[in-house]
């Protein structure tokens, strides 16, 4: 009997799989992206990697690791898009809608002399709910002689085409009000019954583009706002001290971060002051 988690070999699985091939995946997925992956994701790895093996019709997992690392330029948004977990919703973590409703544009506002318009950005932007619920605090509650634009971005090429698209079961704006959903989404018919999509108004003030948060970014700068949520959870600490850096270099000064509620800026060198409720300001100067 032995206790030892990694079988060189279950003959149970339709693929050879060790944990070598594992080790590997996670240190691929770690240098390309910046994601660290904990021992207990052994499984979800093989599970959601099965199918990439079938499609290129490989036999073990040893296979698949050596054609990612000969072709990372063809298999690496495959190999992420499998293994990455996209949860969100509209309006998760309200109170950074209510703060920035309540005191943040109002703040902008003010200082902002001479300037009608605002940039925001949605960095890892998953189905889209987040971007979503952000043009629309934006448009609310922004004066009317104010104008935005929404920048959403994500490694993930599944999700964002799901999120340019719109479209959402019906239970996923359940809790959004009878306002919210009479002005902002259109209701389907036929085949599409139990779906809503998007009114193009909305979603004409978001571009929705593919980024990797760990590879050089494209000129991206004069952002007011910027979301990066429950992002930093998988990085260690050098690599959430170097994202929240270029984050800064990206912000206006007196410019606005919010992070993830169970993510803490505390203690890294960023110079970000902490306003509560895991948002963080640029100071001015």
């Amino acid at each position: 009997m032995t206790d030892n988690p990694w079988p060189v070999r279950d003959s149970q699985r339709e693929f050879a799989y060790t944990r070598a091939d594992f080790d590997r995946l996670r240190q691929l997925s770690r240098d390309h992206s910046g994601i660290q992956v904990p021992d207990d994701k052994f499984d979800m790895f093989y599970s959601r990697l099965a199918k990439r093996l079938r499609a290129l019709g490989l036999s073990t997992f040893r296979s698949y690791v050596d054609y990612l690392s000969a072709h990372p330029d063809l298999e690496f948004t495959e190999f992420i898009n499998s293994v990455t977990t996209n949860l969100t919703a509209f309006f998760r973590e309200n109170h950074h809608f209510e703060f920035l409703a309540k005191q943040v544009l109002p703040q902008i506002c003010k200082q902002s002399v001479g300037r009608k318009t605002l940039s925001a950005w949605s960095a890892g932007c998953s189905t889209g709910e987040e971007a979503y619920s952000l043009a629309m605090t934006l448009h609310e509650h922004l004066p009317g002689d104010w104008r935005f634009q929404v920048l959403a971005t994500d490694l993930d090429t599944q999700v964002l085409r799901t999120a340019a698209a719109g479209v959402y079961p019906l239970e996923a704006v359940a809790r959004l009000g009878e306002r919210r959903l009479k002005q902002w989404f259109q209701k389907g018919v036929g085949r599409q019954d139990r779906r809503v999509r998007v009114k193009a108004e909305l979603r004409e003030s978001i571009e929705f583009r593919q980024l990797n948060l760990m590879r050089d970014w494209p000129e991206l700068s004069g952002f007011d706002l910027i979301f990066c949520r429950n992002v930093l959870i998988y990085f260690d600490r050098s690599t959430k001290e170097a994202l929240a850096k270029r984050y800064w270099q990206a912000l206006r000064p007196g410019g606005y971060l919010f992070i993830g509620h169970s993510e803490s800026l505390h203690q890294l060198d960023t110079g970000f002051e902490a306003l509560g409720q895991t948002v963080y300001r640029k100071p001015e100067r």
